[in-house]
């Protein structure tokens, strides 16, 4: 009988064809681990895309010699240079849509996001809408090396700055670790979102609420980047603040009849 649920855990997962979507600017020395780790979980009909800004580093060439050298199912979209997180997600998801992708994970290339939760993510995707890999949620965990004003900002960030202004539900508010049904994507209508910053996690995960899409929180263990620097400094994290309530006031009368005709 034990079987039984894994076999039939295996066939939803065989059902859903997934693309997971990572950006990346110079993550060459992260890039090659990532790509084999998640190679090991052994999803069935998945693929990887790498959405690069013209990394100096070479990261997109790693990448696509890993595929070829491997016939790896990975696929690299090149962008001219530095454009944004947001529009690197919008054309990532925007690719994977257009490939026939029925869930579409999002997912950092520093390893904070670990690639052991994903099949788990896909999974609850049978019960939801949107899955996050959450870090506020009972049982998420932060990394250990973060110092406590470190780890006060961000709490505050999440769990009271930008939930009490938007009224939001979720508790993770710019979790980057999702796993999304092709149906809310297309609902979404992506052009309808125009944050390009670490903001765009917070317009989606507002948006996603106002249409009255149901989101599951997964708790995850958020390890701090492995190798390199992060592009995420005070004055950006401003700025994200700021544009919270240029999310609210954009977004503030859509209601569930406005989700996009599929």
């Amino acid at each position: 009988m034990a079987l039984l649920p894994l076999l039939c855990w295996w066939v939803r997962l065989r059902l859903m064809k997934t693309t997971i979507v990572i950006p990346t600017y110079n993550e060459a020395d992260n890039i090659s681990n990532l790509i084999c780790d998640l190679g090991e979980l052994n999803l069935p009909d998945f693929s990887i895309l790498i959405v690069d800004d013209n990394s100096p580093d070479g990261t997109a060439d790693i990448a696509e010699s890993m595929a070829m050298e491997y016939a790896a199912p990975v696929h690299v979209l090149r962008r001219s240079g530095k454009q944004g997180l947001g529009t690197a997600y919008k054309d990532g998801f925007r690719w994977a849509l257009d490939a026939g992708a029925e869930a579409i994970v999002q997912m950092d290339a520093d390893f904070s996001h670990s690639p052991s939760y994903i099949p788990q993510m896909l999974d609850l995707l049978n019960e939801c809408d949107v899955v996050v890999g959450s870090r506020y949620v009972k049982g998420g965990k932060l990394d250990e090396r973060w110092g406590f004003g470190r780890y006060l900002l961000s709490w505050w960030a999440n769990a009271v700055y930008t939930r009490l202004i938007l009224q939001l539900k979720t508790l993770d508010t710019t979790a980057g670790f999702k796993a999304w049904r092709r149906e809310t994507l297309l609902g979404l209508d992506l052009s309808r979102i125009h944050s390009n910053g670490y903001d765009f996690q917070v317009e989606m995960a507002y948006v996603t609420e106002k249409l009255g899409y149901q989101v599951i929180e997964i708790p995850i263990y958020f390890e701090d980047r492995r190798i390199g620097q992060s592009k995420l400094n005070m004055s950006i994290k401003i700025e994200s603040a700021l544009r919270v309530w240029d999310v609210w006031w954009r977004h503030r009368r859509l209601t569930p009849s406005q989700k996009a005709s599929l």
